[in-house]
């Protein structure tokens, strides 16, 4: 190719150096990309969304809550599964208000810090996927 020894290995240096270089490009493109910078659509909410019958459950100060939930999860696998832990869900709701007093409810803060935390002990038992929000569609409390 070229007669000079040290202009060969110089430039197959190069050559190798701009090859590593591209695939590392290409490495850091393809499998470290954000893929979730879109907020869902509400199509996509909807689809992703599980209903769950209206509960009543008593709370440690004496009175009652009764409340209707929508749950949103990441997938249609994580939607699947989570239909077939209905109970557990039910379960970890009760035992979540359960633990609560009218007083813990008072001002929207309340209201919000049940969701986090129903949303956070259901992730806890889920496999494929997760919860993306818990929202309250209907709810009462009797004190």
């Amino acid at each position: 190719m070229f007669r000079n020894k040290l202009l060969n290995i110089m430039i197959i240096i190069l050559l190798g150096i701009s090859l590593i270089g591209v695939i590392a490009l290409v490495t850091v493109d393809k499998f470290y990309a954000d893929e979730s910078t879109e907020e869902p659509t509400i199509d996509e909410i909807i689809k992703y969304s599980i209903d769950f019958d209206e509960m009543t459950t008593n709370l440690q100060s004496g009175g009652y809550v009764r409340l209707k939930m929508k749950v949103q999860t990441d997938s249609k696998k994580a939607t699947e599964e989570l239909l077939k832990r209905d109970f557990q869900v039910q379960n970890i709701v009760i035992h979540q208000i359960a633990s609560k007093t009218a007083s813990d409810f008072e001002g929207g803060k309340g209201l919000t810090q049940l969701e986090e935390e129903i949303q956070q002990k259901i992730n806890e038992v889920m496999q494929d996927g997760e919860i993306v929000k818990v929202y309250t569609t209907s709810f009462l409390l009797q004190n």
